[in-house]
């Protein structure tokens, strides 16, 4: 992400906050009760958006583990394309498979 966007999230945040506020206040509530009702469910969505994020830790489905994995899935193919024909013989006969490839 760059700077513009993180800067972009802020803003949209800080006027959904505002929105929230406003929504609540035209249903009738007074301003105190507006405002903690408002950050009450900005902080409901921000805890929601963290248990995401540690699911996604625990689980281990974020981006960089599957940049990584697909890194060394790449690598350990282009070193299965460059074996010999031999060596290729070879490895199979030392893992017990007859097909080349993934």
């Amino acid at each position: 992400m760059r700077r513009i966007d993180i800067i972009g999230i802020g803003i949209g945040i800080f006027l959904a906050g505002g929105a929230l506020f406003l929504g609540f206040r035209l249903l009738g509530l007074d301003g105190l009760s507006a405002g903690i009702w408002s950050q009450a469910v900005m902080v409901g969505g921000l805890v929601g958006w963290l248990l995401t994020y540690l699911f996604r830790v625990v689980t281990h489905n974020m981006t960089l583990n599957q940049q990584l994995d697909d890194y060394e899935t790449a690598v350990l193919q282009k070193r299965l394309d460059e074996l010999s024909p031999e060596e290729l013989a070879a490895l199979q006969k030392d893992v017990g498979t007859d097909s080349p490839g993934p």
